[in-house]
């Protein structure tokens, strides 16, 4: 739970302190039996006990104005207070989870008889906009695919491990990009299939076999790209080796022979990303979804996309429509007529 305080003290929702870095000043009776509930039962997070802490205080504060105590507490007054946090200014997402910490605390003060009736049963808040994905645009991925990191110099050791992390670095993009594949599910892929493998690399019939979510299997597409780049990947993955390393199957390895971890994956794609010359902070799943919405872009075959990406339902793939009605917005805003606007 992560709440604005300063928008709370500059909005004036009846804050409980003056200062946000003070603690929260002592609460009514309940309200510690409350949070003891939680910090002992639950074992919740100072931070979060906190912020409990604050909201019920801001909670009996705004109560006290409509001439209620905790007792008296209805379901009107519930959706008044909502409704004034909704026109002061806070998100939809914010006054969800106050909401939520209020509906623990009054649940529990039913259990324990202090109250008959949660006033919070029935209660919903407003529902937060979903966000559309962060992609790409063709021409950003394109740029990011096509690009190779020089090498170092040849006086050195270092032209070999160079080599060797340039090859492994664009089957990542390849991968990610080309295959729309979770970096999950890229992290558990094998470069051979066996009993033991959550995923696997088939060069032959040119399939990635995953395990997505839900311990799905599934089958994608390797691209021509994406084969080139994992071929030559495997002729050169045991080249660079270091005494005493360890051996994995994993398709993609560190320096020490154990598979790369998502976190490596995370930063070495935004070094790349960088050294592409783009100013658009790249992560995973930022290439799935410029893999879908170009797909969509071109094909306008949600089914496919949907298979592709592993999706158990199509509602879930939609989103990618709406990100494709955005981008045509933009092409129409820059080049019709009718879109600009007279000077």
């Amino acid at each position: 739970m992560k709440h604005d305080l300063e928008h709370d003290l500059k909005r004036g929702l009846n804050p409980a302190v003056s200062d946000p870095t003070q603690p929260p000043e002592a609460a009514h009776p309940w309200v510690q039996r409350y949070l003891d509930h939680v910090r002992f039962e639950k074992r919740l997070a100072q931070r979060t006990l906190e912020l409990y802490q604050l909201d019920l205080i801001k909670l009996e504060r705004s109560l006290l104005k409509l001439g209620v105590g905790f007792e008296q507490l209805q379901s009107q007054h519930v959706r008044t207070l909502i409704a004034q946090m909704h026109q002061g200014g806070r998100s939809a997402r914010g006054i969800a989870l106050i909401v939520s910490g209020w509906r623990g605390f009054f649940g529990w003060a039913q259990r324990e008889g202090l109250i008959t009736v949660n006033p919070l049963l029935g209660i919903k808040a407003p529902k937060a906009a979903k966000p559309l994905p962060k992609a790409l645009s063709v021409d950003q991925a394109v740029q990011l695919a096509n690009f190779h990191a020089p090498l170092k110099s040849p006086k050195t050791s270092e032209p070999a491990l160079s080599i060797w992390l340039e090859a492994r670095d664009r089957v990542m993009v390849e991968l990610l990009y080309g295959s729309g594949l979770r970096v999950g599910e890229m992290v558990g892929l094998d470069a051979e299939s066996s009993k033991e493998a959550k995923g696997w690399i088939d060069l032959p019939s040119k399939t990635a076999f995953v395990l997505g979510k839900g311990s799905k299997f599934r089958s994608v597409p390797i691209g021509r790209e994406a084969l080139e780049a994992l071929t030559h990947w495997l002729s050169v993955r045991g080249d660079f080796k270091a005494k005493g390393t360890e051996s994995s199957n994993a398709l993609l390895i560190g320096q020490h022979g154990t598979r790369l971890t998502a976190q490596a994956i995370w930063a070495r794609l935004r070094a790349r990303a960088q050294a592409a010359g783009l100013s658009t902070p790249v992560h995973p799943h930022m290439l799935r979804h410029s893999f879908a919405s170009h797909i969509l872009q071109s094909s306008s075959d949600l089914r496919g996309v949907q298979e592709l990406l592993g999706h158990a339902n199509i509602s879930t793939t939609q989103v990618y429509t709406r990100l494709d009605y955005q981008h045509l917005a933009q092409i129409y805003d820059q080049a019709h007529p009718r879109a600009k606007r007279k000077k």
